[in-house]
């Protein structure tokens, strides 16, 4: 994974996590944990994606410039963000419901 496609990540995992805790306020973990988890689930969808052949790597796609690859890399990590955080934030409300 080359720095662009990491950044690219990162963004948009931090996006997606903030989206899911914004719509769904029972897997809200608050802004900066929406932030966290959604940035490294980002960065995790990232690094997962080309090794189940779901998506290969901007690098492999065009030098990590093209647009398409980088577009596909947006919403990998956004969706890996969002995953994330409605899945730390179901669990922690299960445990705090405890």
């Amino acid at each position: 994974m080359d720095i662009t496609t990491l950044i690219v990540n990162l963004i948009a995992g931090l996006v997606g996590g903030n989206a899911v805790g914004a719509a769904a306020k029972s897997t809200s973990l608050g802004a900066v944990g929406n932030s966290v988890v959604g940035a490294i689930g980002g960065a995790g969808a990232g690094w997962l994606m080309p090794l189940m052949g779901v998506l290969g790597s901007a690098a492999a796609q065009g030098g990590g410039t093209d647009m398409g690859a980088l577009i596909g890399n947006a919403i990998g990590g956004g969706v890996g963000g969002a995953v994330l955080t409605a899945i730390v934030g179901l669990i922690k409300n299960k445990v705090a419901a405890k």
